[in-house]
């Protein structure tokens, strides 16, 4: 089963096509248009030569023929996608150079006459950050109340180094400002970033989508760095051969930038696509479909999907999800407000769920979400495991430790590490020779933070391997501690 909420394929994100279907419940094709703007960093206003990647045709390559009215450009590229979906609605995509770059008069009489055309939802505009006047953004804001118009914004890398090297032009302060103008006005904003950049890492590919997680973005478009002929790129690559991602590298970069990004951010675009002919390096980029095949396959492996580093309790419930079987039986050592519980009982349907807690209240809460009849409640502490459940040792799978306070009771009333110390050494007691244990612990308060050190310590003097899982850097966010049982001994202090 897909975990994934915004898809119904085996996509483990959020693909542009699952977004049109939903939004317009129908087919809804881009189709490409260049309408013969230039560039400011091309004609000397900001810089010359234009961005060191960009092509001649400004990253327009399977756009329309400029010589040709806009109209004509859509048409030719409509009948080809029409021959495959008959009934199908499309968005005119300015796609070549930069498509706010020009007198209002001028955009006004080219977005209006696509958008005059039969089933044309919407425009998309691809621009710069630099490049949007007032009087622009004004008429924009008043164009999206009767259409659907999308700006696309080139970023590329959020490091200062990397962008005087592409030669982009604008600061970074620049583009987040241009995103709050837009987001101000209610207009959709895609940004457009590029891994495998000269020099890049992939800590630093990471970085840019953070910072990107963080902005009011509704969409990203997601390129790998490809070397065009007759560019300046093509030059600096045959003097310097800095090292290009391979496309396992590449894979694993996206993967790792899908599982930051929230789930709501539409991915329009999650590969390169240039014209064969064109391109120097990396020549996997030919096989689109094999690159977009291998990002499906890695998600799946690691069993993750866009957004799941958001909390870590999708780490907890990962780890449930490969471990827990029908028939198993658990025991959730901290019920709190039952949301784990009940998980825990809808994994195992044919088995049973024990849940410890020491308040009424919490208990009480959890019973009323609970749907399946295979669970058992105690109100006692989780160090009582053993005398409650004496019968049981050796045949729970999985115990799961959700340590702190319960968010809607008395927070003075928290897990303490003694008994959360006792009750640890007694889950090995309990668990099968292949059970595990899961810990999350929150240092976010004092008895938190103690709890924390205290279990660390006991872990590293014990004989027992851990993994720690974190979903952010920060310190005082909870973290995920699991511990296999791999024998048949219980768990003791090594002296």
């Amino acid at each position: 089963m897909n975990p994934f909420p915004y898809s119904d394929s085996n996509k483990r994100y959020h693909t542009l096509d699952y977004y049109f279907r939903k939004k317009y419940h129908s087919k809804v094709f881009k189709v490409s248009l260049n309408a013969g703007f230039t560039c400011p960093n091309i004609d000397g206003k900001v810089g010359y030569g234009g961005c060191i990647y960009c092509s001649k045709s400004g990253s327009g390559d399977f756009a329309g023929n400029k010589e040709k009215p806009l109209e004509e450009q859509f048409n030719e590229g409509k009948e080809i996608l029409h021959k495959k979906w008959k009934s199908a609605k499309y968005i005119g995509y300015f796609q070549a150079h930069t498509n706010t770059y020009a007198p209002l008069r001028e955009l006004k009489e080219k977005y209006e006459s696509i958008l005059s055309l039969d089933n044309v939802v919407g425009i998309n505009i691809a621009t710069r950050a630099d490049a949007i006047e007032d009087d622009v953004l004004d008429y924009l804001e008043k164009l999206n109340q009767n259409t659907d118009v999308t700006i696309e914004l080139g970023l590329q890398t959020i490091h200062e180094k990397t962008s005087n090297l592409i030669n982009r032009c604008h600061s970074l302060s620049c583009f987040v400002d241009m995103v709050r103008k837009l987001r101000k006005r209610n207009l959709p904003v895609v940004v457009h970033i590029i891994n495998g950049l000269p020099y890049e890492d992939k800590k630093m590919m990471l970085e840019t989508v953070s910072f990107l997680n963080k902005l009011d973005i509704q969409g990203i478009k997601i390129h790998m760095l490809h070397i065009l002929k007759d560019t300046p790129l093509e030059r600096i690559y045959q003097e310097k051969k800095f090292p290009l991602l391979s496309k396992a590298d590449y894979v694993d970069i996206v993967c790792s930038q899908l599982e930051i990004l929230r789930k709501e951010i539409v991915i329009h675009r999650i590969t390169g696509d240039p014209k064969v002919e064109d391109l120097i390096e990396p020549h996997w980029l030919e096989k689109k479909f094999s690159v977009l095949n291998e990002i499906d396959k890695t998600l799946a492996k690691r069993n993750t999907y866009q957004g799941f580093q958001s909390s870590i309790l999708n780490y907890v419930r990962r780890s449930i999800d490969e471990h827990v079987k029908e028939k198993d039986i658990v025991i959730d050592a901290t019920v709190g407000q039952g949301k784990d519980t009940v998980y825990l009982s809808n994994k195992v349907k044919k088995g049973h769920v024990f849940g410890f807690d020491i308040q009424k209240e919490a208990i009480d809460m959890a019973g009323k979400k609970i749907s399946l009849n295979n669970v058992t409640f105690f109100v006692k502490s989780h160090d009582t495991m053993i005398e409650t459940l004496p019968e049981y040792k050796r045949k729970i799978s999985l115990i799961l430790f959700n340590l702190g306070y319960f968010p809607k009771g008395d927070k003075s009333i928290t897990t303490k590490w003694d008994t959360t110390k006792k009750a640890i050494l007694q889950s090995f007691s309990l668990l099968h020779p292949k059970g595990k244990l899961l810990i999350v612990v929150y240092p976010g308060h004092k008895e938190g933070k103690k709890e924390s050190e205290e279990i660390i310590k006991f872990l590293t003097h014990s004989h027992y391997d851990y993994q720690i899982f974190r979903n952010t850097n920060n310190s005082l966010a909870p973290y995920l501690i699991e511990i296999e049982n791999k024998d048949n001994s219980e768990l003791v202090e090594s002296k």
